[in-house]
């Protein structure tokens, strides 16, 4: 590993300002993906602004009466949150269904949504790969793709986002409260994250030395019925294959309201607008969940090993949402 500085900002101001001087300087929030990336040799900062003991650590209510989440509030403390469970069902089984519990015990809100792709390609610096090395070239594009995206890829990246809390996060279409060296600002979850195009490399849509302070979530009454399903290899401690955080609202069987997105399935977190237009203000019925998913997966290109997500997004997502109306049926 690099031999690296180390700094404790007092508070945010600091920290924005020594990132936007200092080119090879990062922010170090739970450290479970950047330390990683570290030994590997894929990062190598030159300073490392250590923003977890910035007292951004508390989850509250909204004035909206949705909830605003701290940026360096930790996995676990998230998942177990009254609030949260009672709210918003889909946040706390999406972060239980992350890593471990010791991982999630150190892990952070802002850290999760920023981290990068597990694509082997961009970890191992020994293989081509655009999101590292710009104009590198993309081995994972003809090599082992089982797990990379089927929607929105370029032909310079087909890398995957890895968070799950970020899809359950875009499905409540929650807002990113975001310290900027030109000031605050705030950022819809759902503008944060990019496709990849001709620039893989850049993740988001964060300009440099910009600090997530806060996620907020509007409120939304419908989500204390919601979901958030995963498709993983083994039981504990994998990425998804392929997950869905759904929320459901019905009229008697009719859909008056219905939140979808996808994880693992794109370089960001997949809101399914298509799905979502489908669905609403139709009598809910299975066939109708899985015309739905057919209809936002119609976009799907998928490579030569990942061919299987298209149905499985497409049963999970049926599985879900029929989960949901045989839960608010009388």
């Amino acid at each position: 590993m690099r031999a690296f500085r180390y700094h404790r900002p007092v508070d945010v101001t600091e920290a924005v300002a020594l990132l936007d001087a200092d080119p090879e300087a990062a922010y170090l929030g739970g450290g479970t993906n950047l330390v990683d990336l570290m030994k590997l040799g894929v990062q190598r900062p030159g300073l490392l602004v250590d923003v977890s003991g910035l007292p951004l650590d508390t989850v509250e209510p909204g004035p909206d009466g949705g909830l605003r989440i701290g940026a360096t509030t930790r996995n676990s403390d998230l998942a177990a949150h009254p609030l949260v469970r009672r709210d918003y069902p889909l946040l706390a089984r999406a972060l239980l269904a992350g890593a471990s519990g010791q991982l999630r015990n150190m892990a952070t809100t802002a850290g999760n949504l920023l981290q990068h792709t597990r694509c082997g390609y961009f970890q191992d610096t020994t293989k081509a790969c655009n999101k590292r090395e710009p104009g590198a070239g993309c081995a994972a594009l003809h090599g082992q793709n089982r797990e990379l995206a089927i929607l929105g890829w370029s032909e310079r990246c087909v890398a995957t986002h890895p968070s799950d809390l970020a899809v359950a996060l875009v499905a409540l279409d929650a807002v990113v409260e975001v310290r900027e060296p030109a000031g605050p600002r705030e950022v819809p979850l759902t503008e944060l994250h990019r496709t990849p195009g001709d620039h893989p490399e850049r993740e988001t849509t964060l300009p440099r030395g910009a600090l997530i302070t806060a996620v907020r979530v509007r409120p939304l009454p419908f989500a204390r019925r919601s979901e958030y399903l995963k498709v993983r290899d083994r039981a504990a401690f994998a990425f998804a294959a392929g997950s869905v955080a759904a929320a459901l609202d019905l009229d008697g069987d009719v859909v008056r309201d219905v939140r979808l997105a996808y994880g693992a399935v794109a370089h960001r977190p997949w809101r399914a607008y298509r799905a979502e237009e489908l669905l609403r203000g139709r009598p809910f019925t299975a066939e109708l969940a899985a015309q739905a998913a057919n209809a936002e997966l119609a976009a799907a290109r998928p490579l030569r090993h990942n061919g299987f997500k298209v149905p499985l997004i497409r049963n999970i997502t049926v599985r879900a949402l029929t989960g949901l109306a045989g839960s608010v049926r009388p």
